[in-house]
């Protein structure tokens, strides 16, 4: 029985050990993923109109190995992001469609201003969320194997978010980290967040203008956002506030209000109770906010202080 029990062993291994060197041709990877994805329902019509004839995209692994440290400041990313283009851009798209963004704020209880920040640093208001295939850049980065099993991952649930029909092949297109349409998001993300509110039957992120902003306000609401007290405000601060220390410490705005914090115009209404953080962004000396809870809901659509700071910034800006 133990011989017997040590051949089967060894039969599965050097089974696993075939299959492992057959994924490393682009060919028997896709193989691989074309069985795991049957295994989850898609369809196999579905599969062959999608990995048949597919190539390593040598364009996204380029771009994968070439991404630079972080390291711009504060200042340098808020000229890049809140530009007077960009919140030009961001008004117009607000006059356009001011009745939509309403009435989905309305419905998820967020800030419209935030929906038109998100909106116009995604995918700058639609015109731009990329143009490589979801489907390609996926495999490309999945076979390349530095993050292997989380593209994998999403590659699977991007075959099945094509059979279940939102969009068709030639329509999903992205990053080329495999972000999708106009919120950027990746296929996990589309299946937790993406809403239909048009009621066409698709979660159509590419093209329905308000696809896209309820399913960035989903994503927002379903990520903590507390409705009524907006993300935060620039402020000044006055002489002699020791600010190095206070920064990240949480106090209500009324207690900001008593150090002599000075909160500046234009922000959105919140109670004087509500709980803010004092956020240095360029060091002592440089801007300075106060940021309520619904900051960290930002920062769950995308983890960088700078990024949801210019959000905040664009909506505020644009007159959201």
């Amino acid at each position: 029985m133990l011989m017997r029990r040590s051949l089967m062993t060894g039969l599965t291994a050097s089974v696993a050990l075939r299959s492992a060197r057959a994924e490393r041709s682009f060919p028997g990877f896709l193989a691989g993923v074309w069985a795991e994805a049957r295994l989850a329902g898609v369809r196999p019509r579905t599969l062959d109109a999608a990995l048949s004839g597919l190539g390593v995209n040598a364009r996204v692994l380029e771009l994968d190995r070439r991404q630079p440290e972080f390291t711009m400041t504060w200042q340098r990313y808020r000229a890049s992001r809140v530009s007077p283009p960009r919140v030009a851009a961001g008004r117009r798209a607000l006059a356009q469609n001011r009745a939509l963004v309403d009435a989905v704020a309305a419905r998820y209880g967020v800030d419209p201003g935030v929906l038109i920040g998100i909106w116009g640093l995604e995918s700058n208001y639609g015109a731009d969320s990329g143009g490589f295939s979801v489907v390609e850049a996926l495999a490309t980065l999945a076979w390349e194997g530095r993050r292997a099993r989380f593209f994998r991952s999403e590659l699977v649930l991007a075959l099945e978010i094509l059979d279940h029909g939102d969009v068709p092949l030639a329509r999903m297109r992205g990053s080329y980290a495999g972000a999708m349409g106009q919120p950027q998001f990746m296929p996990s993300s589309f299946l937790r967040y993406a809403v239909d509110y048009s009621g066409t039957g698709r979660r159509d992120i590419w093209d329905d203008t308000a696809d896209v902003l309820a399913s960035i306000a989903n994503y927002l609401a379903r990520s903590g956002w507390r409705p009524g007290e907006g993300w935060g405000m620039a402020v000044r601060l006055p002489p002699g506030l020791d600010a190095a220390r206070l920064g990240g410490t949480r106090r209500s705005l009324g207690a900001w209000a008593g150090l002599g914090v000075v909160t500046g115009t234009g922000r959105k209404p919140a109670p004087a109770d509500a709980e803010a953080s004092l956020l240095l962004p360029d060091g002592p000396g440089g801007e300075a906010f106060l940021t309520l809870a619904n900051f960290a809901a930002i920062r769950r659509y995308n983890p960088s202080d700078f990024y949801a700071l210019a959000v905040g910034l664009i909506g505020t800006e644009a007159g959201a």
